[in-house]
Parts: structure tokens; C-alpha cells; sequence
């Protein structure tokens, strides 16, 4: 399993825009292929920065929808609303707490 977090800073104007983004988006970036789950979470301290949480079966399955067209033009007009850089990580768990 691989984890995918993405911390996205948004103009404060801009948030509605990418919540409609997100909002239209996460059906389909879950029916890619290996995704098991795609999770949108906001930062208490400053409510102009998100986070992305994406669960993907293996590192191929995120870069098949890294390089899809739907992915292309999405991160297209999401880009357009930033106040400053996305930053990426892909991580794996090394030791889970959960017994399951």
C-alpha cells in the first residue's frame, strides 16, 4: 500500500472553488485502478490549507492516474487557485497501531 498526501494552500477566495473541484472529482479519481480511498481534510491552525489522503494498492496505480488526462486538467485549473506551492509525500506505513 502506498500513501499519498498532498498539501494544497489556497487563496481564501479560491477555497469554494476547489471544494467544487474535489467535490466533482473524487468519484472518479476512485474509480481509478488501484485507489482504495481519497480523503480531503483541512488544517485547524489556517483553514486555507487542505490535505489530500489517497490510498493507492501500488506506486504504478498512482502514476497511471499521475499521467492520466483527467488528472491533467484537473491539477490545471486547481493550480490556478493556489497562494503557494503544492508539496507532495508517498509513504508507506512501517508500523501500524490498528490491530486489523
Amino acid at each position: 500500500m502506498l500513501i499519498r498526501i498532498v498539501k494544497l494552500t489556497f487563496k481564501p477566495e479560491n477555497i469554494p472553488s476547489f471544494e467544487q473541484i474535489f467535490d466533482e472529482s473524487k468519484n472518479r479519481i476512485l474509480a481509478f485502478e488501484g485507489c482504495n480511498s481519497v480523503d480531503l481534510y483541512r488544517d485547524i491552525d489556517d483553514p486555507n490549507i487542505f490535505f489530500t489522503y489517497s490510498l493507492w494498492e501500488k506506486e504504478g496505480d498512482l502514476e497511471n492516474y499521475r499521467n492520466s488526462d483527467f488528472f491533467k486538467e484537473v491539477w490545471s485549473h486547481t493550480k490556478k487557485l493556489f497562494s503557494e506551492k503544492a508539496e507532495a509525500w508517498s509513504v508507506n506505513k512501517v508500523q501500524p497501531t490498528n490491530p486489523s
